[in-house]
């Protein structure tokens, strides 16, 4: 009698369109005006789904990137090898414009289809998204020197990629070099030093603690002179193809973001040029850092989807107790509160990239200033626990590396560090609310925007308008964090009541805002209809 046989296994959740199948996706892509992209993003879709592409992207966290600092020769030439299969999955990511299309190719919803096209790249390969986000954020920096977008700007549109360091290449990819180890989110602390060198360049001396994606072919960088904490491009080979001073140290060995190199670089004479104003770094690059901070938001957003779609997919193919997991009410109160935080994450994702189109309105722009921040400090948040109770949902199987969503787990808390961790988001709303009144006024109009509907909605409202008024006047900062809380679920649950189901809405609505809410996922109010959330999974 055989004593292997297989039975009661989820099939293997491959060769499908992961676009097609996020309902909450495809609806936000065409509410905000990027319905002309529904085409491609389905072959992204179809793409991201294949088994060849999720192979790639396991394969890319587990032959992780390797720092050769020297050739056999002895020579210096500090370099990263990346396994071809991270290649693969970069290369796929910029040719379907995931980094830098919307600035290629701006009109209504540009922002929305770029976001959806990153979003799908993320839920299946996230290390991957670091560099390709930070090639998207780096464009309207780069706008500080007109002299310096136009030499990288172009390089940046285009959507061929090449991995390889060289003056003559015709694409490029930016990362950024900012954080010390004396100050972390205290840039002002920084101590690397430039030096004008009488020839229209800087040369740059210093030790950065992180500098992620270490190949990539140009960085900004932030370096005190004489004038204050400027920002430099510091390209990784110069104009006549010699190497410029790029010492990595050493690659960090970070819980998750396998597939992507995070490194320690030192600066000695190190060719820099100036972007902006002398003594104006951090309001130069500060265009850079809100952009990079609505892709967390993306990114968790994405990390969210990739946990209830595998959470899914396994309790709807596998049985316990004489019927299959996903009939059994507990867990389908599990699956449909997964669904229900993804879907708000979803929503608040793509509002922000609506919002970021040129075509917006003014009070779009002061609107996404504060929601960005509010947005990244709690869908970033959330996921990490998102994660976990997902991954739970598999069972043995979740906690296993042959599975992707331990490896989702070790990655979503680089989303809330990256680009401001919890108090340094929430103190950035703090000073919104104090100095930005026109921001404030935007924000607050979207919430109203949803009132009449919900009377818990409705008295959250109210309560937040109270604590916007003490904030402006002087606002404790120990309170900051539940303020910020409380901002961005009043957002979530007011896109949810505009425009999802109204099985969604009043969900939300009840679970986070009413007084029979959980703290643990699946702990759902009384009349909350579980199979209809669950769903949309």
């Amino acid at each position: 009698m055989p004593t292997h046989t297989v039975v009661n296994q989820a099939p293997p959740r491959v060769d499908l369109d992961e676009f097609a199948a996020n309902l909450p996706l495809r609806e936000g892509v065409e509410r905000y005006d990027a319905d002309w992209a529904v085409s491609d993003l389905g072959a992204v879709g179809r793409l991201v789904g294949s088994a060849g592409f999720q192979a790639d992207a396991e394969r890319a966290n587990v032959r992780e990137p390797q720092l050769r600092a020297f050739d056999r020769w002895g020579e210096r030439i500090d370099e990263v090898d990346y396994d071809e299969s991270y290649h693969r999955v970069i290369r796929e990511a910029v040719a379907a414009g995931a980094h830098t299309s919307a600035w290629a190719d701006p009109r209504p919803g540009a922002n929305v289809a770029r976001a959806a096209a990153f979003m799908l790249f993320a839920q299946v390969e996230p290390g991957h998204a670091c560099p390709v986000s930070m090639s998207h954020a780096a464009v309207p920096a780069l706008a500080a020197s007109p002299e310096l977008a136009a030499e990288w700007v172009p390089r940046l549109l285009s959507r061929e990629y090449d991995g390889r360091l060289g003056a003559t290449k015709s694409s490029a990819l930016f990362g950024m070099a900012m954080t010390e180890k004396q100050g972390g989110s205290d840039v002002r602390a920084n101590t690397t030093r430039a030096l004008a060198d009488g020839d229209g360049r800087w040369l740059l001396t210093g030790h950065k603690w992180f500098c992620s994606a270490p190949m990539s072919d140009a960085f900004l960088v932030l370096a005190q002179t004489a004038g204050g904490l400027s920002c430099f491009v510091v390209p990784r080979v110069l104009e006549d193809g010699t190497r410029n001073v790029f010492l990595i140290q050493r690659l960090k060995d970070k819980l998750g973001n396998r597939s992507n190199a995070s490194s320690e670089v030192e600066f000695d004479g190190t060719v820099g040029h100036l972007l902006g104003e002398e003594g104006r770094g951090v309001r130069t690059i500060l265009e850079m850092v809100n952009r990079t901070r609505l892709d967390c938001v993306l990114g968790t957003a994405a990390g969210m989807r990739q946990g209830v779609a595998e959470a899914a997919w396994h309790v709807r193919h596998r049985s316990a107790f004489g019927r299959r997991l996903a009939d059994q009410p507990a867990m389908t109160a599990v699956l449909a509160d997964l669904s229900l935080e993804s879907e708000a994450a979803t929503a608040v994702a793509l509002r922000l990239a609506r919002a970021h189109d040129d075509d917006a309105p003014d009070t779009d722009v002061a609107f996404r200033r504060l929601a960005t921040a509010v947005s990244k400090y709690w869908v970033c948040k959330r996921g990490p626990g998102h994660a976990y109770e997902a991954m739970e949902c598999l069972g043995g199987n979740g906690y296993t590396e042959a599975f992707p969503l331990a490896r989702r787990y070790r990655e979503q808390p680089v989303m809330a560090i990256w680009e401001g961790s919890g108090n340094v988001i929430a103190l950035d709303v703090l000073r919104a609310l104090s100095r930005e009144p026109a921001s404030v006024e935007a924000f607050d109009a979207e919430l109203a925007s949803a009132r009449g509907a919900h009377a818990a909605y409705d008295a959250h409202h109210d309560r937040l308008r109270r604590t916007i008024a003490d904030a402006e006047a002087g606002a404790d900062e120990s309170r900051a964090r539940s303020m910020v809380a409380a901002l961005a679920v009043a957002l979530q649950a007011s896109l949810l009541i505009r425009h999802a189901p109204a099985a969604v809405a009043d969900a939300f609505v009840a679970s986070r805002l009413g007084p029979d809410r959980g703290s643990l996922y699946g702990e759902l109010p009384a009349g909350v209809d579980t199979v209809a959330l669950a769903g949309r999974a």
